[in-house]
C-alpha cells in the first residue's frame, strides 16, 4: 500500500507495493499489544490511545481524498494515479492471502530478527519517499517566494530514434530535495530507534499516498474490492491465528500505534494499541472515489464524501466498542465495509441518484492521455 512515491521513480507502483504489504499484515482491526501480560491500561490511557488512533486514521483519508481530486488531473508522471479495475479488485484478496500466509511461514521457519532487518531497510526507502511526497505541498507554502528554487529533471529512456521509450520522467525542484532530506532524518530515526512517533509518521505518509494515488475506476469495483477484503479479513482473524501472529512479528510502519501507558511513562511508553493501515487505505480509496463522484456531479456538494466519511467514523468506533466488549481482536473491515458502502447507497437511494452513482466511470491516466491527444489532433485539423 498505499502508500510510496518516488522522488525519483514511479509513485503509483510504490503505493501499490505498500498496499500489498499492509493488507498482507493487517492484524486486525484494533488490538491492544501489551509489552507485559500484567499491564492493565487505565480508562484514561485507553481512551487517549483509541481516540488518537481514530484521529490519525481520519487524517490520511480526508486529506488523501482531497489530494486525489488534484492528482487525477496531474500531468507529472510521479503524481499520476494507479487505476484499480474490477479484475484487479477480484484478484487482490487472493494475492493478499498468499502474501500473508507466505509471511507467516517465513516467520515460522526463519529468524524473525533477520526478516525484520530486511523489512526495515525496505520500508526505510519507501517511507522516506512517501513522507517526502506528503510534505511537498506544505513546503511549497512554507518557503518564501525569494527562495532560490531550481528545477531538475530525472529522465531514463530505452532504445533510440523513433523507438525511444521513456521509462522514468520525473520533474522535481530544490524544495523537493529539502523534503527528501527531512524525510531521511526521520527515516534514520526510525531505523535506529524504531520509535512509535517515527513509525506513525511513515504510516500516515503511506496511508495518505495510498488514498491519493490508488484510484478505483468505478463504484462497482470498489464494492468488489471491499467485499473481497471483508471476507479475507474475517477469515484470517476469526478462522486462524495467522494474521495476528504476523502483525505481532512484523516490525514495519504498516500500522498506526499509540501507547496506552503514555500518561504514566511519557514518550518512552511501550504498551501499544494499534490499527493496521489496511483498515485506513482500503475504505479510504473508496471514500476518495465518492468525493471525485461528488465533484463530477458539479453540484457544489460533497454529500457522498461526507456520508461515507461519517460512516467510517461510525464503523471504526463500533469496532473498538465490540473489541472491548468481547475482549478479542476484531477484523475492522467487518464493520467498516457495510458502513462505508451502506451509508452512501442509502443516501443515493434517497436522492434518486443510485443508477448515476454506479454508472460513474473514471478513465485511467493512459486513457486520459490518449483522449487529450485525440482532441488535440482534431483541433489541429
Amino acid at each position: 500500500m498505499s502508500e510510496a512515491e518516488q522522488v525519483p521513480a514511479s509513485a503509483p507502483e510504490a503505493a501499490a507495493a505498500v498496499l500489498d504489504a499492509l493488507n498482507a499484515t493487517d492484524s486486525n482491526g484494533t488490538e491492544a499489544l501489551n509489552a507485559t501480560a500484567k499491564f492493565v491500561a487505565t480508562p484514561e490511557g485507553t481512551a487517549l490511545a483509541y481516540g488518537s488512533l481514530v484521529f490519525m486514521a481520519l487524517l490520511p483519508i480526508f486529506f488523501g481524498a482531497l489530494r486525489s481530486v488534484t492528482c487525477s488531473k496531474s500531468k507529472n508522471a510521479s503524481d499520476m494515479p494507479e487505476t484499480i479495475t474490477g479484475r484487479d479488485a477480484a484478484r487482490f484478496p487472493i494475492i493478499a492471502s498468499c502474501t500473508l500466509f507466505g509471511l507467516y511461514l517465513f516467520f515460522k521457519v526463519f529468524s524473525q530478527e533477520y526478516i525484520n532487518l530486511l523489512l526495515s531497510v525496505y520500508f526505510f526507502g519507501l517511507g522516506v519517499l512517501a513522507l517526502s511526497h506528503t510534505m511537498s505541498p506544505l513546503m511549497s507554502r512554507v518557503f518564501p517566494e525569494s527562495f532560490p528554487n531550481k528545477q531538475y529533471q530525472l529522465l531514463f529512456t530505452q532504445g533510440s530514434g523513433e523507438s525511444k521509450e521513456e521509462i522514468v520522467n520525473y520533474e522535481f525542484d530544490t524544495k523537493n530535495l529539502v523534503c527528501l532530506l527531512i524525510s531521511s532524518v526521520v527515516g534514520v530515526w526510525y531505523l535506529l530507534k524504531k520509535h512509535w512517533i517515527a513509525n506513525n509518521l511513515f504510516g500516515l505518509a503511506f496511508a495518505l499516498n495510498g488514498v491519493e494515488l490508488l484510484h478505483l475506476n468505478n463504484v462497482s469495483t470498489g464494492c468488489i474490492l471491499l467485499g473481497g477484503l471483508f471476507v479475507y479479513d474475517v477469515f484470517w482473524v476469526f478462522g486462524t491465528n495467522v494474521m495476528v501472529t504476523v502483525a505481532k512479528s512484523f516490525e514495519a510502519p504498516i500500522k498506526l500505534v499509540f501507547p496506552q501507558d503514555l500518561l504514566e511513562k511519557g514518550l518512552e511508553a511501550s504498551n501499544f494499541a494499534m490499527l493496521g493501515l489496511g483498515d485506513v487505505v482500503i475504505p479510504g480509496i473508496f471514500i476518495a472515489l465518492l468525493l471525485r463522484f461528488d465533484v463530477s456531479l458539479k453540484k457544489n456538494s460533497r454529500t457522498y464524501f461526507y456520508s461515507s466519511f461519517l460512516a467510517y467514523i461510525f464503523g471504526l468506533g463500533l469496532t473498538i466498542f465490540v473489541m472491548h466488549t468481547f475482549k478479542h481482536a476484531q477484523p475492522a473491515l467487518l464493520y467498516l465495509v457495510p458502513a462505508c458502502i451502506g451509508f452512501p447507497v442509502i443516501v443515493a437511494l434517497f436522492k434518486g441518484e443510485l443508477t448515476e452513482m454506479f454508472r460513474y466511470e473514471e478513465a485511467s491516466a493512459e486513457e486520459e492521455g490518449a483522449k487529450e491527444e485525440s482532441e488535440s489532433e482534431k483541433k489541429d485539423q
